[in-house]
């Protein structure tokens, strides 16, 4: 089915043409339509016309509203202050609209047929470490993008860019070569846990690193064996592999304790990059964006300066022959814009790596692999904060593990489901529980604007009232609880209906969903979708308080506010998924 234009843009086009008429040498003015306290919409585009036409903006505003003909959309438009319009549409109009949404299983939101191919590079944990709460928003502000932007049309291309090369892999796999039997299994050809892997992991970490710090000698073998890996020494590479494979099953037990799906093929880490590094390299010299200094291969930047007033550079190569970062991104890159055929290139990234980006984006740029159709934007991300408003760390000072994190919250909201559950066996309790106390978690995190900070607060996070994921989850229920109850009355729309006040409060929000969805994947703002959800769940509080549902008048009242609960429900549900929170149809 077609896309289900809003109110909003049918009124913004009979404001458009009501302009043109009226005011020929105006042009294709914009009417500067917005939502109103006053009215349901407000338009005040006739000021600055009025401006530019050195006329009276009242007289103007008047002229205009003359010329639009009666329709079945407007049902009053008053000339208000200086030469505003406040616009009232009909009843019937908002139910018209909202029936149209609810016979699309899109609910009207367009597709777009002609969008480009992004890939997202996120969720990017380290081999053989343990993921902490640093981890936790890439993860889910990066799953959230993937879906909001496949929804709207886009196809995305997800990418992992683990932490899987480098000097410490040395030491890892010298110890391992030492201590054949560190990564075996309790039980061989049982299936291992997430949490049996890491300890093993832990383990071999923390007592390789101690020798590594204590014995010369075997700090020496340990180099040495980078230089093994470093050259493709199969021995090593197998060695190499086992810390990768043993990795992922505990990435993956993190990953679906978040309710997120990874899949082997997106996997792409830093070691998938090496066989290009070299040819990055050489092509960037070779067209002069970067130049030998001390050695190093460096690309320079006019505006960026240390503290001394010396240029820092983007350091590509090292002086000893040896490949930072800059390389990999680079060759990342190319990868992605050459193999994949990637428009958009979009990071989600810590703040604190912003200039290593910027200096990424531009030597990209420089060398051709970005340009006007293709973009590489990073969506930066502020810290993790306790409740105290600092870096949210242990009582001992330690990095908080994000496994422990979700735990505590699952069990909160275990807490809370059991105490509100009525009719819930224990299965279903636990189930409700963890997708209420991993929506928390998520919801906090997306319901912030990616860039600030955030405090971590599981008391706020599991809370029925306020901005919680909670609340929109009880305001799904409660639908789905009227609507079993509702018997042989079914949901339909009756536009010849008035509508009270908080019926069509309720109905012009519902209408903007697909403005949202497309604000929110064109500015990378899974936050502004999330206040439409909370905004949508308070409006239906109101509305469920105010206007009896079951209870209605007549029929026709009933089976219209049937309608509107259906319609929602469909709404916070489809809403939420793109969050990747669920909606569980009982708490």
């Amino acid at each position: 089915m077609a896309s289900v234009p809003s109110l909003a843009s049918t009124v913004q086009q009979r404001l458009a043409e009501g302009l043109s008429a009226a005011l020929p040498e105006a042009g294709s003015a914009d009417p500067l339509l917005r939502r109103s306290d006053r009215a349901d919409f407000q338009a005040n585009g006739i000021l600055a016309l009025a401006k530019q036409l050195k006329g009276n903006p009242r007289e103007l505003a008047t002229k205009v509203v003359e010329s639009i003909p009666a329709n079945d959309v407007l049902k009053e438009i008053e000339v208000s202050g200086p030469g505003f319009l406040n616009i009232t549409v009909s009843d019937a109009a908002i139910v018209e609209t909202l029936a149209a949404r609810a016979a699309d299983a899109r609910l009207g939101v367009p597709l777009n047929e002609a969008a480009g191919t992004t890939v997202i590079d996120y969720a990017q944990p380290n081999v053989a470490k343990e993921m902490h709460v640093g981890h936790l928003r890439s993860a889910v502000i990066g799953a959230a993008m993937v879906e909001i932007l496949e929804f709207t049309g886009e196809t995305v291309v997800r990418r992992h860019h683990i932490g899987d090369w480098g000097t410490q892999f040395g030491m890892l796999i010298q110890y391992l070569i030492e201590h054949p039997h560190e990564l075996d299994h309790k039980d061989e050809g049982a299936e291992v846990s997430g949490e049996e892997a890491m300890s093993n992991l832990n383990r071999l970490y923390k007592a390789s690193r101690a020798l590594f710090d204590a014995d010369e000698e075997f700090k020496t073998r340990a180099r040495a064996r980078v230089v093994d890996l470093q050259a493709g020494d199969e021995e090593t590479l197998a060695l190499w592999q086992r810390f990768v494979d043993e990795s992922k099953i505990y990435f993956y037990s993190v990953f679906e304790k978040l309710d997120m799906d990874i899949r082997d093929p997106d996997i792409v880490g830093e070691s998938g990059y090496n066989d290009m590094l070299q040819e990055t390299c050489r092509i960037l010299e070779e067209s002069g964006v970067a130049v030998r200094s001390e050695g190093a291969l460096c690309v320079f930047f006019d505006d960026i300066k240390g503290p001394d007033g010396n240029p820092v550079p983007l350091i590509v190569q090292k002086s000893d022959g040896g490949f930072g970062y800059a390389a990999t991104d680079l060759s990342a890159i190319r990868d992605r814009v050459q193999n994949l055929k990637a428009t958009t290139l979009l990071y989600v990234v810590d703040a604190r790596q912003s200039l290593h980006f910027k200096m990424v984006f531009e030597t990209a740029r420089r060398a051709g692999w970005l340009n006007d159709e293709v973009k590489a934007v990073q969506l930066a991300f502020g810290t993790v904060l306790g409740k105290d408003g600092k870096p949210f760390k242990t009582r001992e000072g330690e990095t908080v593990r994000l496994v422990d994190l979700l735990d505590e919250a699952i069990d909160r909201a275990s807490a809370v489901v059991r105490e509100k559950a009525q009719d819930l066996t224990e299965e279903e309790i636990t189930e409700r529980g963890a997708q209420v106390g991993i929506g928390a978690v998520k919801y906090a995190d997306l319901s912030t604007s990616a860039a600030r900070d955030y405090k971590f607060d599981l008391d706020q996070m599991v809370s029925l009232n306020g901005d919680t994921s909670v609340y929109l989850q009880y305001a799904y229920a409660r639908i789905q609880s009227i609507l079993r109850k509702a018997g042989d009355a079914k949901p339909a729309a009756h536009p010849e209906l008035e509508l009270a006040p908080s019926e069509r409060a309720l109905g012009l929000h519902v209408d903007g969903f697909g403005e949202v969805i497309a604000e929110t994947a064109a500015e990378y703002a899974p936050h502004k979708l999330a206040a439409y959800l909370y905004q949508l769940a308070s409006l239906y509080t109101t509305f469920y308080s105010e206007c009896p549902v079951l209870k209605a008048d007549t029929p026709e009242q009933v089976e219209n506010r049937l309608f509107l609960c259906d319609l929602t429900a469909r709404t916070l549900h489809q809403g939420m998924a793109l969050l990747g929170i669920r909606t569980p149809e009982r708490l």
